[in-house]
């Protein structure tokens, strides 16, 4: 049974990525294509701010690209020392907020310690800030892309938390996402499911697959990897067959397993 993943790899070995294996292990011909393209932007900003732990009262980090952006400043040696010397040290000694595993992961690389994995979106990272009985005499540095969503921002100016975001990543197409989905098509024909990983995979593929399934959508289950991109499939007609509980390998491929049963 064949399953296409539109999301980016974790690394330029797409058979090593974690879902294509999770979906094999159930006897699924997972197909990963990157459908995302990054731009890191203002580093240098970020890393000032960076130098300076005593001006918030901690870190949120939503997605992988926003970790990573951190991880850039730090390639300078110079910012490494300084990052091991002392500001790892002060930033650890306030809230590291993540949503996600991978998100998690990455921020670990960064020997922070965090909290929030298992929320699985900004909404319940946002239940979970809120709930801290917390007084705050700074804002939370909140490095995002470009294209976030104002679900978290909105939430916490609700409940009084202060929060200071800077832009360190655009989001665009992958430029070779229609080739890559037409050759997939032409080759594979109509895969069983289809896998969304975020809303901006929506927003780029879902026209071109309308295309080149020539009308044959309903042939495909959609599955979501968590609740905003499913709401973002809904948004544009699309039946969301499975929902991952959490944004794990695991939970995805047991949901799609799930919906595939005789």
């Amino acid at each position: 049974m064949k399953i296409l993943l539109l999301k980016d790899p974790k690394n330029s070995d797409v058979a090593s990525d974690p879902y294509v294996q999770e979906f094999s292990s159930y006897g699924f011909q997972a197909t990963l294509i990157p459908v995302l393209s990054f731009k890191f932007v203002s580093l240098e900003h970020l890393y000032d701010k960076l130098c300076h732990p005593e001006s918030y009262e901690g870190l949120i980090f939503t997605s992988p690209r926003a970790a990573e952006a951190v991880r850039l400043c730090l390639e300078k040696p110079s910012n490494r020392e300084d990052w091991e010397h002392s500001l790892k040290d002060k930033w650890n000694s306030k809230c590291i907020y993540v949503v996600g595993k991978a998100t998690a992961t990455l921020v670990d690389g960064l020997g922070l310690c965090s909290e929030g994995e298992a929320s699985g979106n900004a909404d319940k990272l946002a239940d979970l800030i809120c709930s801290k009985q917390v007084s705050y005499a700074g804002p939370i540095l909140f490095p995002c892309g470009a294209l976030k969503r104002e679900v978290l921002p909105k939430r916490l100016q609700e409940k009084d938390v202060p929060l200071e975001t800077i832009t360190v990543y655009q989001t665009a197409q992958h430029p070779d996402i229609r080739s890559r989905l037409a050759d997939y098509f032409t080759k594979e024909g109509i895969p069983a499911s289809i896998v969304f990983f975020s809303p901006s995979g929506v927003k780029f593929c879902l026209k071109i697959i309308q295309e080149l399934s020539n009308d044959q959508l309903n042939q495909i289950k959609f599955a979501a990897i968590g609740p905003t991109t499913a709401e973002a499939m809904a948004a544009e007609g699309l039946c969301v067959s499975c929902t991952a509980q959490n944004p794990t390998p695991q939970e995805l491929a047991q949901g799609i397993h799930q919906i595939h049963k005789p």
